[in-house]
């Protein structure tokens, strides 16, 4: 049996095994990823090392991003930041503009923070202008979500187009300019059409996430440290990040401490540590009181990590089990045109694998040699491949779960919000690509 058909199988078998027979996500994922492992002619013990890989991969990357982030937002909005920053959006947008003020926040963020520590540092301010403003949540956590991933898809120094820049030997000045052309219609169209369409879903957030309720403090923070205290780990990634690709600091303490801030789990620690101090001890609020509320919020996220942690063991199998190798040879001898091959190899691998780093690398290698042979815009094939890496996000994404979960979704809602959002990006984005390379 190929392991195209055998992939297609067990897509259809965790569909099954969490809407059909009620199984958890956390369960499904690994029974899936075993099926996979298993039938493609894994060893059992190669099968179960791939899921141990995969899932410690995955928490080692998101841990510290999960749990800091959620204890900053935690502690934002019982200090009463969060509110300071949100009415003042409002004040500046307008209540009947708040998807608009959410969209320009998210991409200033996102310009800087990768997309899951963009994603908790913002969903606390989300959950806020939904709850002074009355709107629908998933209306405004599309706005939020939609601007992320354009930037982690289509623009260095984010890693997914930085490395695919360097395969191709694209400028990566260029690529940004072209890149943002581009993501201004992009985001026109994910990040405010989009969510008029799919504002009636309900949702369901997990209690304790986030605290309705909260009384404002007697001596609230002002708006100018409230978002310096939130936007801290977008500073220190982006000046961790300039410094090194603009001056490339020799080895030593400079550099080591700047990789250090540049990390998105420790830059949220610094953000949470400089949170208590500044917004919480410094105005008569009990750090105990703030770790009391951050645990809270951490234990309603316990879910959340699980089942990450299952999304990339299933990820690792479908890498270790050669599913990516057959789609790889697949494409090799495609007669599509280049842009456009590009692009649907990104995007089958993208739902294949799950991760879109992985999906836009593994692209990246197998049509450059047609960069150089047929004298393709190297820029423009970072960004159809950017685009196809974006597409069909769906099951085995630990974006897919992150979302759902955050927001309390039906397993069809996540798809018909999130997984359409996704594919949204990834076909506007291609139709930039093909309009920009007539006129470069």
């Amino acid at each position: 049996m190929s392991p195209i058909l055998i992939l297609v199988l067990g897509m259809a078998l965790l569909l099954l095994l969490i809407a059909g027979a009620k199984l958890n996500a956390f369960t499904a994922l690994f029974v899936t990823a075993l099926f996979i492992g298993l039938t493609n002619g894994m060893q059992p013990a190669a099968c179960i090392a791939a899921i141990s890989k995969g899932a410690g991969d995955i928490l080692g990357s998101v841990i510290a991003v999960l749990g800091f982030g959620v204890m900053l937002g935690a502690i934002l909005t019982e200090t009463g930041a969060t509110r300071q920053i949100s009415n003042r959006l409002l004040q500046l947008f307008g209540h009947q503009n708040a998807k608009l003020a959410v969209c320009i926040t998210s991409f200033s963020v996102g310009l800087a923070l990768f997309y899951n520590a963009g994603f908790v540092v913002l969903i606390p301010l989300v959950f806020t202008i939904a709850f002074e403003t009355k709107t629908p949540l998933i209306y405004l956590a599309i706005a939020m979500a939609a601007p992320l991933s354009v930037t982690h898809g289509f623009l260095p120094p984010h890693p997914g187009p930085t490395a695919i820049a360097s395969i191709f030997k694209a400028d990566i000045g260029l690529t940004l300019l072209y890149g943002l052309c581009i993501a201004v219609p992009v985001l026109l169209l994910a990040g405010l059409w989009f969510p008029e369409r799919v504002k009636k879903i309900a949702t369901k957030p997990p209690e304790g996430i986030f605290n309705q309720q909260i009384e404002a403090p007697a001596r609230p923070p002002g708006f100018a440290i409230s978002l310096f205290t939130a936007l801290v780990p977008v500073i220190l990634l982006a000046v961790s990040t300039l410094v090194l690709q603009l001056y490339k600091p020799a080895e030593g303490a400079a550099k080591q401490f700047l990789l250090f801030i540049g990390d998105p789990g420790m830059s949220l620690l610094v953000a949470v540590l400089l949170a208590i101090v500044v917004l919480g001890r410094s105005r008569g609020i009990k750090i105990s009181l703030l770790m009391d509320k951050s645990g809270n919020a951490i234990n309603a996220i316990a879910a959340i990590i699980f089942i990450t942690a299952a999304g990339g063991a299933l990820k690792q199998v479908l890498i270790a089990s050669g599913t990516a190798d057959a789609i790889t040879l697949y494409f090799k001898h495609s007669t599509l045109p280049p842009l456009l091959l590009g692009w649907m190899v990104a995007t089958v691998l993208r739902i294949a694998i799950g991760s879109a780093t992985v999906a836009g690398l593994t692209a990246a290698g197998i049509v450059q040699p047609l960069v150089v042979s047929m004298h393709v815009n190297p820029e423009l094939m970072v960004l159809s491949i950017g685009a196809g890496s974006l597409m069909c996000s769906h099951v085995n994404d630990t974006g897919f779960w992150m979302f759902k979960e955050y927001l309390g979704l039906s397993l069809k809602d996540t798809f018909r919000s999130w997984t359409l959002m996704e594919s949204v990006i990834g076909v506007a984005g291609l139709g930039g690509v093909l309009l920009l390379d007539i006129f470069v």
